[in-house]
């Protein structure tokens, strides 16, 4: 796998501007990444939208079966599945318009996805922690 992208620290800290993150994998166990991530983000105002197809509801919040099921505005589509999990992902996200941000968790990557997205007018993170890289740059 590579180490990750390269998007500078610069373009990050735009990046953490955007409000609407929807979190695919979002779990209701506590401590998984995929539910202390999200709680984390909520708590730093984020409007999280869950999307898992087995929960009506994650911290109290409507889940969705897929992206493209989610009603309103999503800027950053926040991936915590198996990097081979991703390509049909990456094919629901470009069904929803307006998505700006594919961000692939800590330990995923998929270059196909990746280059689907971009091609897409998507930009992509990947191998990355959106939970360490916000406490990293803005804490």
């Amino acid at each position: 796998m590579e180490d990750r992208d390269n998007t500078p620290d610069s373009r990050l800290k735009e990046i953490y501007q955007f409000k609407n993150i929807a979190v695919v994998g979002m779990s209701p166990t506590e401590g998984k990444p995929a539910n202390y991530v999200p709680k984390y983000l909520i708590e730093k105002g984020y409007n999280v939208i869950p999307v898992n197809p087995i929960y009506d509801n994650i911290l109290g919040r409507k889940s969705y079966p897929k992206v493209s099921d989610i009603p309103h505005t999503v800027d950053i589509v926040d991936i915590f599945r198996k990097s081979e999990d991703i390509p049909p992902i990456t094919q629901d996200v470009i069904q929803k318009h307006g998505i700006k941000v594919l961000w692939m968790q800590l330990g995923i990557h998929n270059q196909e996805a990746r280059e689907t997205a971009e091609k897409n007018g998507l930009e992509v993170i990947y191998n990355r922690c959106i939970l360490r890289e916000h406490q990293r740059l803005f804490l």
